[in-house]
């Protein structure tokens, strides 16, 4: 009798653990202009954003009725649909950049129905935006550092088809972004319209090449450096295509004057944070950094990068931040921070130009607004006799690495000042007023990395990472 009642207890409880922990995806509808015998895999935080993984194609259930079921963590759940790659990826209703979508599952059985609006390469780019100097290289640019493909960008001067002239090259990230509307995600960086306005005032022209991000990709491959809660590492290989494979191909089908003294590279937030990298990493292939809102909060790592390679070649680094973004005018603090860091490590102020805005977002249509400056700041004044332009002021902390005290020098703003010095961990260590020409004792801190803050009216200036022997 006992036996009985145990084997009837199983067979009451085996359904319900069968289907525990499993997250239903149904598609509903497709497009109509979706390729007959085309598989549709889901890709996602479950699957490390592999779009083309035979494990997760969706079962095809009669008419547009697509489903599969996977067993992610409970929590957000973020994933999209492909045919097989990323290049085929779904959109949104006109057929453009689609955010990832996202869910929270209960770690209970649950169905999703959705519905596939579009696929980025079959629908909707008719109206895009996109100059016609403007064309795609590949569609599946293959990536060997990291066993991927990747839709790749050229925008080409207006007479580069009857010049026979060479041109320098801009390389740019998140290419989604910086020509098409209809690809981009939030609109786009205007680049071809701002270069063929400046070309037809005189501007000689350039060569410009765009990455599109990866996607699910797009954290891990634009830091080297990994961030516990979001992700990163793989930026060190991603350089290495830009220098080792794509530049190449670049400068062998392409007019391009490929020294160092003519090659650029750009980006804005994580796009920024890689260009840095790239740039100080490679001075011997990089002359030139458009550093636009970079996310330098997301690795400590990129100031202590700057500071132990130092100045190896003549640079130019034009960074922007807008008192918008963060909390506080943070992005604007992170990039003074990069400004002095990038001072102490050898460059010149003629080579570091730092600009804050006070109506600067973390948007496209601001760097869009900022774009030509920084291009003409440093690409047409190696023919062109130009202001340099240097910032309103400037704060720099020194020695550094320090022994018994720190320095702090400033240009501007030297009145009403005080400093905070803390640990990596954001504990306070020591603080007070901050008097021109005296220096911050540092004795009884143990020897370390710390950083300090310079405040003014309660409003962050400056920041900088130091060490302290």
């Amino acid at each position: 009798m006992i036996q009985r009642k145990l084997l009837f207890l199983l067979f009451a409880i085996l359904p319900a653990a069968l289907t525990f922990g499993q997250l239903t995806l149904r598609i509903t509808d497709i497009p109509n202009n979706t390729p007959v015998g085309d598989n549709i895999y889901v890709a996602g935080s479950f699957n490390g954003w592999d779009s083309g993984n035979a494990a997760y194609i969706l079962q095809h259930q009669g008419g547009e009725v697509y489903e599969i079921t996977i067993d992610p963590a409970p929590g957000t759940v973020e994933f999209k649909f492909t045919r097989g790659d990323w290049q085929r990826v779904e959109g949104n209703a006109s057929g453009a950049y689609l955010p990832n979508r996202t869910l929270e599952y209960t770690g209970n059985p649950q169905t999703e129905e959705l519905q596939v609006l579009s696929w980025e390469d079959l629908g909707g780019n008719s109206g895009s935006t996109a100059a016609d100097n403007v064309s795609v290289i590949s569609q599946n640019f293959y990536i060997p550092q990291l066993d991927r493909y990747r839709r790749v960008w050229i925008y080409l001067p207006p007479d580069y088809d009857t010049s026979g002239r060479d041109y320098p090259v801009l390389y740019m990230q998140d290419g989604q972004n910086v020509f098409d509307a209809t690809t981009s995600f939030s609109g786009e960086w205007e680049v071809d319209e701002s270069l063929n306005q400046l070309f037809g005032e005189g501007d000689g022209g350039i060569i410009v090449v765009a990455i599109d991000n990866g996607g699910g990709s797009r954290i891990d491959e634009y830091s080297p450096w990994v961030n516990p809660n979001y992700g990163g590492g793989q930026g060190g290989a991603y350089v290495d295509f830009m220098v080792e494979t794509l530049k190449p191909y670049i400068d062998e089908n392409y007019r391009t004057l490929p020294g160092r003294e003519h090659t650029g590279i750009m980006g804005s937030s994580l796009g920024g944070l890689i260009s840095m990298y790239a740039a100080i990493e490679h001075q011997d292939v990089f002359s030139k950094a458009g550093i636009f809102s970079a996310a330098f909060w997301f690795a400590d790592e990129c100031y202590a990068h700057v500071a132990g390679t130092g100045k190896e070649e003549d640079m130019r680094f034009y960074l922007i931040a807008g008192q918008l973004e963060g909390t506080g005018g943070e992005q604007v603090a992170d990039m003074f921070a990069m400004y002095n860091t990038l001072l102490a490590a050898g460059f010149s102020e003629d080579e570091v130009r730092a600009i804050a805005h006070a109506d600067g977002q973390h948007s496209e249509w601001y760097w869009a607004r900022e774009f030509p400056d920084a291009y003409e700041w440093l690409f047409r004044s190696e023919s062109t006799d130009i202001e340099q332009p240097s910032t309103d002021y400037f704060f720099l902390a020194f020695p550094n690495p320090a022994d018994s005290q720190l320095q702090v020098k400033t240009k501007g703003l030297q009145e009403g000042l005080r400093y905070e010095i803390f640990s990596l961990k954001g504990v306070v260590v020591k603080n007070g007023n901050l008097k021109e020409g005296a220096g911050i004792p540092l004795k009884g801190l143990p020897s370390g990395p710390y950083f300090i803050a310079i405040y003014r009216e309660g409003q962050i200036q400056f920041v900088q990472r130091f060490l302290k022997r």
